[in-house]
């Protein structure tokens, strides 16, 4: 284990952290979710049922991208909590108990690729563009560990507040990936494959760089030999308490998605589901600063925590949810103003005008569906942070699925508004979710308050 003086950053003030953190975290997750539109750019061009066997197969790779984030977020709290105690020893064997977790799950999902991928594709319902799914998927789950590796090694040097060498491999799998996707898909003439091996041969170059500074350089905070490998079962406990619900609400992300394919399938259509395939990937876009701000809130809540330090625990959660809140907004607007072009831009492949105007119809609509989402977002990630990865769930649950899918289910098929009703009700019960999940949160803030002073 190295002296590191990033140790001192994550301990210090909390506005300085999040920022450290979060910024270039920012920047690394916009190209990474850069390489999604370059996927739907390219594969657009193949024609509307691979850009639709894209967007039905991009679930099941978020789950896959989940449980490697999941492992990290379990990872990051338990490690942010023994820093903040002092307690490196147990941190460093935190950081093996991790590696190991992310074996297993990667073997499971292994597993699951060669078994029971067509049976998901066929449960998907797009059992009409079967073929382009499986091309595109069966290489994803195979190479699996090439995704679960990189995350959760990121997530650790988050914990050690290295945010360079947590945003940098990413940001190269991000250029590589863009720069072999056309290669791949056109060039090479291997079609929608070609983008899932671009992704996977991105992914892996991104974590040979990672494992320069693990195993040759060797010059990381922490040490990955698993001579410091002590089991003990509390450390797994620990870690899965956090790790099991981080990991279950990016699957009830990738849930949502399929319910709301499979809603407007069944009320618009496959041209809908691969406007919205278009939509879906732009408007995660207006979500990355919450996303990229809450994972550096696990660390800085985690820390301020494990130190019993209400005030950075306090000015944590005001700072991360505010600046989550600007930035949402102000992208929010830019996609408001500009659909039209933004989604034009997919139209140099596809030309298919009506498409890309469907594009832009859905995505002025859906800006509403992210607005409030900093506040639920502020809300699950502290409380992974502070180990309560059960509550982080439970308000997940409560605004992806009992909220926004059940008011979309109501109001455009219960109450027959068709795909309009969909939409609509996603983003009124994604608001309100939202809401109640900041009110939980400061509730636990203020119970701290009690406790820490």
């Amino acid at each position: 284990m190295q002296t590191d003086d990033n140790i001192g950053l994550i301990t210090g003030n909390p506005r300085k952290a999040i920022n450290k953190l979060a910024f270039p975290t920012i920047f690394s997750m916009l190209l990474m979710f850069l390489n999604n539109l370059i996927d739907s750019f390219w594969v657009a061009g193949l024609n509307a049922d691979a850009l639709a066997a894209l967007g039905f197969i991009s679930p099941l790779y978020l789950v896959i991208i989940g449980l490697g984030n999941g492992v990290g977020a379990g990872a990051n709290s338990l490690i942010s909590r023994y820093v903040g105690a002092g307690r490196f020893e147990d941190a460093n064997n935190a950081v093996i108990h991790s590696i190991i977790l992310a074996l297993i799950v990667s073997i499971i999902v292994l597993i699951v690729g060669i078994f029971f991928l067509d049976d998901l594709i066929i449960l998907l319902g797009a059992s009409g563009v079967k073929t382009y799914c499986l091309n595109y998927g069966q290489i994803i789950f195979l190479l699996n560990i090439v995704f679960l590796l990189p995350n959760l090694t990121a997530s650790i040097f988050r914990a050690e507040g290295n945010v360079a060498r947590a945003t940098n491999p990413l940001i190269l799998t991000a250029i590589l990936n863009m720069i072999i996707d056309p290669i791949l898909i056109y060039t090479l003439n291997l079609g929608i494959f070609g983008a899932g091996l671009a992704t996977v041969i991105a992914s892996l170059a991104g974590y040979i760089w990672m494992l320069y500074w693990i195993g040759i350089k060797k010059d990381t905070f922490f040490s990955y030999s698993f001579s410091h490998y002590k089991r003990k079962l509390n450390i797994y406990r620990e870690i899965l308490v956090v790790s099991l619900p981080a990991a279950t609400e990016e699957i009830i992300f990738a849930l949502v998605a399929i319910i709301l394919n499979y809603l407007i399938m069944t009320t618009a259509g496959v041209m809908e589901v691969a406007s919205f395939t278009i939509t879906r990937r732009l408007i995660t876009i207006a979500f990355i600063p919450c996303m990229a701000i809450g994972i550096a809130t696990i660390t800085v809540s985690g820390v301020a925590y494990g130190a019993r330090n209400w005030p950075n625990f306090n000015e944590t959660i005001k700072y991360s949810t505010l600046m989550s809140l600007i930035i949402t907004v102000l992208i929010c607007a830019v996609f408001y103003f500009l659909a039209y072009p933004i989604c034009d831009i997919f139209n140099f492949q596809a030309g298919n005008i009506n498409l890309i105007n469907r594009s832009a119809e859905i995505l002025q609509l859906l800006v509403f569906y992210n607005i409030l989402i900093p506040f639920g977002a502020t809300a699950a990630y502290t409380y992974q942070g502070v180990g309560s990865g059960f509550k982080s769930l439970t308000l997940t649950v409560l605004r992806e699925l009992v909220l926004s899918m059940a008011f979309a289910y109501l109001m455009g098929i219960i109450l027959n508004m068709g795909v309009f009703g969909v939409y609509l009700g996603a983003i009124i019960g994604m608001n309100i979710g939202s809401i109640i999940g900041f009110v939980f949160i400061w509730i636990f803030n203020m119970k701290f308050k009690r406790q820490a002073i």
